[in-house]
């Protein structure tokens, strides 16, 4: 956390006429109101005050004061309830406030909704804005998982080398003869594999719930974890299939609460979850904090299955949700799609009726300048992008349906 000094350095405040600095909190009011001078939490009754070396200073409560005191900074920002952007865009659009970093995110799916690419954009994004990030897999074998990346045309490898990208393996511990696997790969995976092998921490056995508990904690300590980085799990489903089911909760209540709610490093965790189907992890909604739905419908456009994305909840922050269309495509990451009705051709230039998405393999997003926001699926504000920088507005696709990027640009 971003501390100052309290010996000598300027501090926010009001500047006197004999140019010393005066306080009253952070945003101090003629009335007393304002923030502390320690915490800058709101003050919300009488202040605490104090007079160190000239200045005066308000605080919420004695606790604050007397650790003003005994210490040599204080905080300079709010930090309330730390948050943060996902940085897919749909998701940030349906959480202005961002995600709580305290938080423990399932994302629940369907079979053909890409789960494994939102779980890559994910952990890009999270690289790209300078934080690690930590693949648990139980589906893939590591080479599989950064072959999932290369695919989207996301380069991990300079992250695996500077270990700000670390896998745990909790696949291979299946081969009875890893050698054989590795004798049978072609001169690419071989070198994928290669490449991961030192950002890999192999799971001897994750049916033994102590070591996988260990290698999570000991991988989130080696690169210091701490209100930094984020946890993508790519199968709930498969980890409740090596264990009973009420030792697969108890693990997640535990890895929650050391994770999350210790270490304030969120955690996002795949799983296949249907109302016919009562097994683990179906009734995990009580415990989660946020529950991301990724669906098919096959009624929007005759002949096609539809993706969509909803936040169905988030804790602590406001939360809008709405279903969103989707498809991914190489270098963008995420795209929405926007419907639209009427026969083709009407409109200024735009395409209307339903949209094919899967056009020469790609998705369209709907109208012809290249914007994904609005109606349906709704992208950034117009003229602000997820994370409320400006965006592009340059034409990006004609009315011809074509790709229209901007959508998934890299931070």
């Amino acid at each position: 956390m971003e501390r100052a000094s309290t010996d000598g350095g300027r501090r926010p405040g009001d500047d006197g006429p004999d140019g010393r600095t005066r306080h009253g909190g952070s945003g101090h009011r003629p009335d007393g109101s304002g923030r502390c001078d320690y915490c800058r939490l709101p003050v919300p009754g009488d202040p605490v005050v104090a007079e160190r070396d000239g200045h005066r200073y308000t605080y919420c409560c004695v606790a604050c004061r007397e650790a003003a005191s005994e210490g040599d900074k204080v905080f300079t920002q709010y930090h309330g309830f730390r948050r943060v952007p996902t940085g897919v865009d749909p998701l940030d659009e349906s959480l202005p406030q961002g995600i709580p970093r305290n938080s423990f995110v399932l994302l629940t799916d369907l079979a053909g909704t890409r789960t494994e690419s939102i779980q890559a954009e994910l952990v890009w994004r999270a690289l790209q804005r300078g934080e690690p990030a930590v693949f648990v897999s139980f589906l893939e074998p590591p080479m599989s998982v950064v072959q999932e990346f290369v695919t989207l045309d996301w380069n991990v490898l300079p992250y695996l080398e500077s270990g700000q990208l670390q896998i745990l393996d909790c696949f291979t511990y299946r081969l009875e003869n890893r050698e054989r696997m590795y004798d049978r790969l072609n001169d690419w995976n071989t070198f994928l594999s290669e490449t991961a092998a030192d950002a890999t921490t192999q799971v001897r056995d994750p049916t033994e719930l102590g070591e996988l508990h260990n290698r999570i904690d000991d991988v989130l300590e080696s690169r210091d974890m701490e209100d930094r980085g984020i946890v993508v799990v790519d199968s709930l489903t498969e980890f409740g299939s090596l264990v009973q089911p009420v030792q697969a909760y108890d693990f997640l209540k535990d890895v929650r609460a050391e994770v999350c709610k210790s270490r304030f490093v969120p955690i996002y965790a795949g799983a296949t979850v249907t109302g016919e189907d009562q097994q683990f992890p179906h009734d995990l909604n009580y415990m989660v904090d946020g529950i991301v739905e990724l669906n098919l419908d096959e009624e929007l456009v005759e002949g096609s299955l539809m993706k969509q994305i909803r936040v169905r909840k988030m804790s602590g922050v406001l939360t809008l949700p709405k279903w969103t269309l989707y498809e991914y495509t190489a270098g963008e990451g995420i795209v929405t799609i926007e419907l639209h009705e009427g026969p083709p051709g009407e409109g200024d230039g735009e395409q209307s009726g339903p949209v094919d998405p899967q056009q020469d393999g790609e998705p369209s997003t709907g109208s012809g300048d290249g914007a994904a926001g609005g109606g349906l699926g709704q992208g950034p504000p117009a003229g602000q992008s997820a994370e409320g920088g400006p965006v592009d507005d340059s034409p990006a696709g004609g009315s011809d349906g074509s790709q229209a990027a901007g959508d998934g640009d890299e931070e």
